[in-house]
């Protein structure tokens, strides 16, 4: 049973045969990336259908991050995450001018850098990178640094970034959801894929509906996976054993600020700390909502299980402590006990945590040999969210 979320349309689909699919694409996962490959795939060449497992779309990592707009500083020029994020962020601020999307402000960031390793071997190399890609980034004199926000401490050099910002991710969602309703395209909730198979040019689905308890068969020519921390799963359930991926996950806790008496003009840029090039994260940083709210995260948190449905998304609060000293390196001044255990999310990887620091996990978006039409998309972690407009891009390409 396929409910479309706005016009509540319920349409019942039987099984076609291959010259007759029920729809000429299918995106699994309803979060930010999978609505926006929708949107582009339905604007572009129409009957797309969107499959989403809960009762709503953007639910998993899209609701569970910073909400920053990454300038791409920090990729490898070769890379796709440094390619998308870089064109996914200039999409974004050209539908601010455009005058289709305002819930977001282009603040900037300051990268600092504490000691002259950091200095000399990251800060540096941050900047020659930014430079090589070119993405806007300057370096600010820390005497010019302590005037502007004498509250963050930045002993050897400060990286600014002026194309960071920030976003209301749940606002950017309905940009795109609306961008795909508002061509027809199909949407639909409460929705778990639990088989695939493929046969002469067709992509048969099995989808359960958990409001109904009833399986139904669809197909399709086309099938994208963006299941994000699912799609290993997903795309198991089609591969042959040989070619299955492996689930790898990692969780960052985020803390609020709040200190026994409030301060004031603490910053009005986000900071962050210079980046260790052998971890998997850009360090425990300092963010804030449209509406100024200061928080801090994520920090890095290695998971031991494989499966999605088992994560424990409470806040980790032994992590706690390792934060505040962390915090505590560029916010000197930090009260102790300000720190609140807020939210997590949990980002999808491609490989484990000795993995991590033997290659640059770059995101994996790619045709399965052996299944045309079937795009898979692993490891869509940060800057995904930034990046989400121009991954759709990337898959409508990979179409043509």
């Amino acid at each position: 049973m396929i409910r479309h979320t706005t016009r509540n349309i319920v349409r019942r689909l039987t099984t076609a045969d291959s010259t007759n699919h029920d729809f000429d694409f299918v995106v699994i996962g309803g979060g930010i990336v999978g609505t926006a490959i929708a949107g582009e795939l339905q604007l572009r060449f129409g009957n797309t259908l969107l499959l989403e497992q809960h009762s709503r779309l953007g639910t998993e990592t899209t609701a569970r991050n910073s909400e920053v707009i990454h300038a791409g500083l920090y990729y490898p020029i070769d890379s796709l995450k440094a390619q998308l994020c870089i064109a996914g962020k200039y999409k974004i601020y050209n539908a601010e001018k455009a005058g289709e999307f305002d819930k977001l402000k282009q603040c900037g960031k300051w990268v600092v850098a504490q000691t002259e390793e950091e200095e000399e071997e990251l800060l540096y190399r941050l900047y020659d990178n930014a430079t090589s890609l070119n993405v806007a980034a300057t370096l600010l004199p820390v005497e010019i640094a302590k005037r502007r926000n004498p509250l963050i401490r930045a002993e050897k050099a400060v990286l600014v970034s002026p194309t960071t910002g920030i976003l209301d991710s749940h606002e950017y969602l309905q940009f795109h959801q609306s961008r795909f309703e508002n061509e027809e395209g199909t949407i639909a909730i409460n929705s778990k894929v639990t088989a695939i198979e493929y046969s002469s040019g067709t992509y048969t689905l099995t989808v359960h509906d958990s409001d109904s308890g009833e399986d139904t068969q669809i197909t399709t020519a086309n099938l994208v996976n963006s299941a994000g921390l699912y799609a290993p799963k997903v795309a198991n359930l089609l591969l042959p054993q040989d070619r299955h991926y492996k689930t790898y996950l990692a969780k960052g806790n985020y803390f609020s600020f709040q200190p026994p008496t409030p301060i004031q003009n603490i910053t009005d840029v986000l900071v962050y700390p210079a980046p260790n090039p052998n971890a998997a994260s850009l360090g425990t940083h300092l963010t804030f909502d449209m509406a100024g709210q200061i928080r801090f995260g994520p920090d890095l948190e290695w998971l031991d299980i494989d499966d999605p449905d088992k994560i424990d998304y409470t806040p980790s609060a032994h992590n706690l402590q390792p934060a505040y000293e962390a915090v505590k390196r560029y916010f000197p001044s930090i009260p102790p006990d300000s720190l609140i255990p807020d939210y997590s999310g949990v980002r999808p990887k491609i490989v484990g945590k000795e993995g991590n620091k033997k290659s640059f996990p770059d995101f994996v978006i790619k045709k399965e040999e052996g299944f045309p039409g079937f795009v898979n998309l692993m490891g869509i972690e940060s800057p995904g969210l930034t990046a989400a407009w121009a991954i759709a891009d990337y898959v409508v390409r990979l179409y043509k």
